[in-house]
């Protein structure tokens, strides 16, 4: 049974990472509390924190329980975290009125905005520095989130100030940044079959901890995030 490759990554670089992990969460929660219904005490930012904290733990603890450790292909972090997340998100919140109420009430300024989190993809680029993953597919899935980050800010301004050419710019930055997850989800697959089959670099860093959070949260997170800007672009411009 083949175990991951644990690289010898500076401690300051972790540390890091788990300062500015929270920041994706601490969004979204504040995203919610803002766009929640009135008179309802709140319920759906302390639900959602408290499922934030418990998902955490749970790959806190499956992580070093060495759970994610077992090279598998589809990877064993997806297996146990990231594919039932998904199917959570999908299948039972985004179908729920709480998460339809939350999303009619927002404005597609401040959705497109939450996406400022993604500079957190400047961590593939230090990862592949530290030689921990595969220089070529850190350096287009992390400049992608970059710029998908960066771009939200000029994006969202664009919206908010009813620019005539706003519609174009949200849809292309959209799929922009649907094409630059989906390549992180899909090629981090590839790479892991490859190196199975090769024993060539893998992407075995984003299943150790902390990076494991990162697979374990952020694709169908973001995912359903691009999902819900598609379906409000419709709403608003009516094509």
């Amino acid at each position: 049974m083949n175990t991951l490759v644990e690289y010898p990554l500076p401690e300051w670089l972790s540390i890091l990472f788990l300062f500015v992990i929270p920041l994706p969460f601490l969004l979204i929660l504040l995203f919610i509390k803002k766009h929640q219904e009135k008179g309802s005490n709140g319920f759906a930012f302390y639900a959602v924190g408290l499922f934030f904290l418990l998902y955490l733990a749970y790959i806190s603890f499956a992580s070093f329980k060495g759970w994610f450790n077992v090279i598998s292909f589809p990877p064993s972090v997806l297996l146990l975290s990231t594919f039932p997340y998904g199917l959570f998100l999908f299948g039972v919140v985004m179908n729920s009125m709480t998460f339809k109420n939350i999303i009619e009430n927002s404005a597609l300024e401040n959705l497109v905005k939450l996406h400022i989190f993604r500079i957190i993809g400047v961590f593939f680029i230090l990862l592949a520095f530290y030689d921990a993953l595969p220089k070529p597919f850190a350096l287009i899935a992390g400049f992608g989130d970059i710029i998908t980050a960066i771009s939200s800010v000029f994006v969202a301004k664009a919206i908010c100030n009813k620019k005539p050419y706003a519609q174009k710019l949200v849809t292309y930055w959209n799929i922009f940044g649907t094409i630059d997850i989906l390549f992180t989800a899909i090629a981090a697959n590839i790479l892991t079959k490859i190196s199975i089959d090769t024993g060539a670099m893998g992407v075995d860093a984003l299943a150790m901890f902390p990076f494991c959070i990162i697979p374990a949260f952020a694709p169908p997170t973001i995912l359903l995030m691009h999902w819900v800007i598609f379906k409000k672009v419709k709403t608003n411009y009516g094509s």
